[in-house]
Formats: C-alpha cells, sequence, structure tokens
C-alpha cells in the first residue's frame, strides 16, 4: 500500500497540474479531434508531460497509462501503475465551461489504491484512499440511502423513455465528477453503456466505492484496471440500495450493446 507522503505528493502534483490547465482555460490554444468525437488540444498534451515527469520521479517503478501517451506493453509488468486523464471532460474544457478535472489514480495489482481528482475551476479536490475513505476539500464523503430507483437523480442530458421515472440533475462533462456526485450525495447513479477506457474511470471509481457507492461495470462485474485492453464495457456507481435493482433495469440493453 502507498504511505501518506506518496498520496500527499501525488494530491499536490494534481494540484500543480490544475493550476497549469485553469491558467489556460478560457485562453486561445490549439484544439482538434483525434477521431470524430474525440476532442483534444494542446494543454492536455503539455499536462499529460508534465505529469508523466513528476508521478515518474516521485514513483520510478511504476508504470503508465494515460489518455495522450501512446500505450506502451511494458506496464504490464509492473505491480504499480499510474493511470491518468491529465484533462478529462476536454469538451466543456474547451467549452469553457468547468465540467473538467486531473484525473490521477495509483493501481496496485488491479486495483486502485489511492486517487486524486483536481477540478480547480470548481474550487473542489477529491481524494480517496483504498480502505481509508474519500475527502472533497477535505470533507468525508458518504452516498445517499436510497432504495427505490424511481426519483433516482442521473446527472444527464436526457433519459430514455425507460428510465423516465428518474430525475435528471446538472452534467458535467467529465465522467469522473459525474460518479463523484455519487460519492457526495449529489446523484444517486452514474451508468454508461459502451466500451470505455480505464483513465476515465479508475481514479472516480475509488472515490466513489470509499464514500460507500456500489461499483461494476455495467453488466454487475467488478472492475479490473491495468488489463492488456485497458477498457470496460461501462462503469455503473450507485448508492447501495438501488445498485442491484439499477444492474437488473441495464441488464438487456448492456448485454445487447455489448454484443454488438
Amino acid at each position: 500500500m502507498p504511505d501518506r507522503y506518496l498520496l500527499a505528493a501525488a494530491v499536490d502534483i494534481a494540484r500543480e497540474a490544475g493550476q497549469m490547465a485553469l491558467a489556460r482555460w478560457r485562453t486561445d490554444f490549439r484544439r482538434w479531434e483525434k477521431e470524430p468525437g474525440s476532442p483534444v488540444c494542446e494543454v492536455d498534451l503539455d499536462v499529460d508531460r508534465m505529469l508523466r515527469a513528476r508521478l515518474a520521479a516521485l514513483l520510478p517503478d511504476a508504470g503508465w497509462l494515460s489518455e495522450e501517451t501512446a500505450d506502451a506493453p511494458d506496464r504490464l509488468a509492473q505491480r504499480r501503475v499510474w493511470v491518468v486523464d491529465p484533462i478529462d471532460g476536454t469538451r466543456d474544457y474547451i467549452r469553457g465551461r468547468d465540467g473538467w478535472c486531473v484525473s490521477i489514480a495509483l493501481v496496485e495489482d488491479g486495483h486502485p489504491v489511492f486517487a486524486v481528482l483536481d477540478a480547480p475551476a470548481r474550487r473542489e479536490s477529491w481524494v480517496a484512499e483504498a480502505g481509508r475513505g474519500a475527502w472533497r476539500n477535505g470533507v468525508a464523503l458518504a452516498v445517499g440511502d436510497r432504495v427505490e430507483l424511481a426519483g433516482t437523480r442521473v446527472p444527464a442530458d436526457a433519459l430514455p423513455k425507460a428510465d423516465r421515472d428518474f430525475v435528471l440533475v446538472d452534467k458535467p462533462n467529465s465522467i469522473a465528477l459525474r460518479i463523484a456526485m455519487v460519492a457526495a450525495d449529489e446523484a444517486d447513479l452514474v451508468a454508461t453503456l459502451r466500451w470505455g477506457n480505464e483513465w476515465d474511470i479508475a481514479a472516480a471509481v475509488l472515490v466513489a466505492s470509499e464514500a460507500g457507492a456500489g461499483v461494476s461495470d455495467a453488466l454487475g462485474q467488478a472492475l479490473m484496471f491495468n488489463k492488456p485492453d485497458p477498457r470496460a464495457f461501462g462503469v455503473l456507481v450507485a448508492a447501495p440500495g438501488i445498485q442491484q435493482a439499477a444492474i437488473a433495469r441495464l441488464e438487456e440493453r448492456a448485454r445487447t450493446l455489448s454484443a454488438g
């Protein structure tokens, strides 16, 4: 397990990265699409380089997996791996909205052991340590006690007809921040029904689970990290009282989409 020095140092590095991104937010910078619907900007790349240099110096024996770095298979030989998204929620960052954050997780033997989400535009710092809890700006987090699906709060733009008994709440572009909303009892359920990348969720799912949330992939299976193919089919994070009901409601859709 990482010692407290490592966590404190990672929090400081995440804060520096957040301030680096914040200084260029709402300014003129290059932006483009890696592929249709997948925006990136030069700030993503600059923050990624900074994080890799600083985190590698902090823990030289750890592997590296990041959205903005070409994947290298040597990470698979390492017990500990940094799993990073330098700007999660790039679409909001580019549009000048505040729904973005720096996401850092240290994964050990397939499981996140500590996590930091730094969201400077929101003045929020989220931290979690396996077995010790999760905090936002130093305040301990605890999920809600909802036990019925009807009325479930979901951060989304719109709801499919089958889920119109849910309640829409504010949706940041960052999936990590949406998951963190469950940890803070500002939402009850976050679920995606598509293939997604480990760097999008590794830090946030530790924040949520340490706050008491139920966490799985879209099919209800446990999440593992630093896999040869660093993806999972969806993520489902929920207040524990509705987790199984949410999995059951989405199961048919998830199986159909995952097979496709």
